[in-house]
This record gives structure tokens, C-alpha cells and sequence, in this order.
């Protein structure tokens, strides 16, 4: 790739011209496609938003111009699910389970402890190399949470941490029991509706539980869910991860921005999340890691229902922070076709934070772009493992 100033110090206008295939989201231009995919494209970035797509004959004059050279040009991923403020390691963890243990809920309190171990400095180290991991990968929007410190003190200072590094976090008390209150689940629930709730909200956007066998039932996610929407944050729910449960339509009755997981659905499911506004974000890096069932997108996508692809990525069941990953899995494994899972890793991931700045390439949205070493996005499930992602731009400056 050649460029006049392709770094930081960029000022004004920048044309990416030369672009092979660029993705826009915008089913109104280039072939009507979901994906709106232009050809022989250009794309014009004026500060930190998308002044401009379309053919790069028409691209209109710059102050800088980047050749793409026959390249694909795709939207930022937007990951809508992670778990990265974390200590510690579950390598043996993951060695058992590859030799023939079954994963439950119950490995979270593994890293519980080392995380409660951990100084802030630690916490924060690592927090910043799995982000920086990610957008090398070509992640330019990521939602994390808390849930690996289940005290008031952790929980608050995980959220604290994060917060300083995205603006997508998310309150996650309600991860497992704390082994603190193993004996008095009632208390504990206390405890995240109240004392801890008033610590984690300046911090956070959204309030998440796991509504699981092993975790949290209907009766008690409700109760959480509905406290944390009293004190301006909004829902998220893991849902019908392991089993069948009450987790989708509870998220679907609170209007919650996603359900996630969504491995083991009913028809009523379903329907219930066709019927709202709620996204199915599945995280296919959970199933390959724990062996278990994959979630069935294709009966989503068919029945309507808006889908995200995120990584979850976490010590214990998805310790991945590829996003390319997770779209080979799920044009694999899960029913996806290429144009679907590449769509729901960039605008579907937003819809799943109910966001409409990223995850697109149109004028007004942020200039989160990713350039590939490859013709189409198509290559992301035709190559995989391969490191496509060549450049990377958030907010208008080339980062990769």
C-alpha cells in the first residue's frame, strides 16, 4: 500500500482510493446488498468521521490520497461482548476440558481469585494488551465487563478500569454468586441491586447477568436487571448459554440490547426476538472452546431475528480476541453465509450496543475502517487463521 501520510500526523482531507470491494452497510448504495458493497470504490475521511463513499472515478478532490491497491476496505468489527479486566490463567482449565471435562459456570471463580489478587496496575496491563490485540485484528469498537472481582471494591475499580479505555462497559456483579455469599444467594443479590450498584453505575452503560443454570434464575435477572435500568443503565442479558431458560424472553421483555449466546432455543424464543428490538449475539469462540453445541444462525436469521458476532473473549470458555476467528466459525459451523457473518461483526455488533456511528461506512458515521490484504471481505472465511487485516483506522488516524 502506498501512501503520502498514511500515520497520525494526517491533516485534512484523506481519499483511500483503488479499493477492490468496499463494505458500507448501506443496503441504498453500491449492489443493494445488506452490505451495500461498492466496487472499484473510494472512501474520503474528513477528522475523525466518513465524509464520502462511492466509485473512485468520482471520489471528489483531497488533501491526501491513499492508494488501496485493489484491496477490500471493510467497516471496523464492533465486539459487543467481552470479559477483558481479568488476572490470572486457565490454561489447566481449558486442558482438562480438551481432554474430556464438561464446562460449567463454576471455572469463573478461578479467576475471581486472581483478579481480587491483582493490583490495578496489573489489571489495567492486561486490559490494554487484549485491546490492543483486538484492533490489530481489526476491532475498532469493543464493549467489556466486570464480573471477575464480585465485591463492591473490585467490581467498582474493574468498571473504573475500563472505563478509561472504552466507552462500552458494562456491570456485570451478576456474573456468578460470589463465593463470599455461596450460602446466602438471596444476600448477594441484595448486594448487586444495592450497595454495589450505586458503586458500579457512574462507571458503566450497560448491566448484564447471567441468567444460567449454576448463576442466576429468571426471578433474580429480573431483579437485577430491573435495578440497574432505575439507575440509567441498560439491559444485557447471557443468555440460554448451557441450557434452555427463561434468559431470552426476560431479555426481550426489558427491552434489552442483546441476548447473548442464544445456544439453546425454543420456538417461543424465536419468535420473542423477531418480535423486538432485542440482537442474538452469538459467540462462536465459546463453542469451540468448550466443545458444546453451536448456536443455529441460520434458524435466527430465517425467522428474521438481527444477529452480532462478538468474540466474548475471557480466560475461561472463548479466550480469543479475533473477530476474523469468530466469522470463519460461523460461515463453518453456525449456518452464516460470508456476507451475514461479516455484516453482523461490524453493523450488527452496533445494533447490539444500539449504536449508529460505527459499523458502517456512510457519511456522518466515525471513520473506523479496516483495510484488508485480500480482494473481498469474503477472504475473512476463506482464509482463516490467516492475518488479513492489514491497516486500521479509528477515528480518521491510521492506528495499524
Amino acid at each position: 500500500m502506498s501512501s503520502t501520510t498514511a500515520d497520525a500526523s494526517t491533516t485534512g482531507t484523506t481519499v483511500i482510493t483503488n479499493i477492490a470491494s468496499l463494505v458500507t452497510n448501506d443496503p441504498s448504495l453500491g449492489d443493494g446488498s445488506p452490505l451495500g458493497l461498492i466496487r472499484d470504490a473510494a472512501v474520503v475521511i474528513d477528522g475523525d468521521r466518513i465524509a464520502w463513499t462511492g466509485e473512485s472515478r468520482e471520489a471528489p478532490a483531497t488533501d491526501n490520497r491513499i492508494d488501496a491497491a485493489g484491496r477490500a476496505v471493510i467497516p471496523g468489527f464492533v465486539d459487543s461482548h467481552s470479559h477483558l479486566v481479568f488476572a490470572g490463567d486457565r490454561t489447566q482449565e481449558f486442558n482438562a476440558r480438551m481432554s474430556g471435562r464438561a464446562y460449567s459456570a463454576g471455572g469463573i471463580r478461578t479467576t475471581v481469585a486472581a483478579t481480587r489478587a491483582a493490583s490495578d496496575e496489573e489489571l489495567e496491563r492486561n486490559l490494554t494488551r487484549y485491546l490492543d490485540e483486538a484492533l490489530r485484528q481489526g476491532t475498532t469498537t469493543l464493549e467489556t465487563k466486570s464480573g471477575y472481582g464480585l465485591t463492591v471494591e473490585d467490581e467498582a475499580r474493574a468498571l473504573r478500569i475500563a472505563s478509561a479505555h472504552t466507552d462500552e462497559v458494562t456491570y456485570l456483579g451478576a456474573h456468578i454468586v460470589s463465593p463470599d455469599h455461596a450460602d446466602d444467594p438471596a444476600g448477594y443479590v441484595a448486594l448487586v441491586t444495592g450497595e454495589m450498584l450505586d458503586a458500579c453505575a457512574p462507571y458503566a452503560r450497560w448491566i448484564d447477568v447471567f441468567c444460567e443454570k449454576g448463576a442466576f434464575d429468571g426471578d433474580q435477572a429480573r431483579a437485577i436487571l430491573t435495578a440497574g435500568r432505575a439507575k440509567g443503565l441498560h439491559p444485557r442479558v447471557h443468555a440460554n448459554q448451557l441450557t434452555y431458560g427463561p434468559g431470552v424472553r426476560l431479555a426481550v421483555e426489558l427491552d434489552a440490547a442483546s441476548a447473548d449466546h442464544c445456544t439453546h432455543l425454543t420456538d417461543a424464543d424465536v419468535d420473542a426476538l423477531a418480535s423486538g428490538a432485542t440482537v442474538a449475539t452469538l459467540l462462536p469462540g465459546a463453542e469451540f472452546s468448550t466443545r458444546a453445541q453451536w448456536p443455529d444462525a441460520r434458524r435466527l436469521l430465517d425467522a428474521g431475528v438481527t444477529v452480532a458476532l462478538s468474540t466474548d473473549c475471557n480466560p475461561g470458555s472463548s479466550f480469543t480476541s479475533s473477530v476474523p476467528f469468530c466469522i470463519a466459525l460461523a460461515v463453518r459451523d453456525m449456518g452464516m453465509t460470508p456476507d451475514e457473518a461479516v455484516w453482523s461483526a461490524t453493523a450488527g455488533g452496533a445494533r447490539a450496543l444500539r449504536r449508529t456511528d460505527v459499523g458502517r461506512l456512510t457519511p456522518g458515521a466515525y471513520a473506523d475502517l479496516a483495510l484488508l490484504d485480500a480482494p473481498s471481505h469474503v477472504h475473512l472465511a476463506y482464509r482463516p487463521g490467516v492475518p488479513l487485516v492489514r491497516r486500521v483506522w479509528r477515528r480518521g488516524v491510521r492506528v495499524v
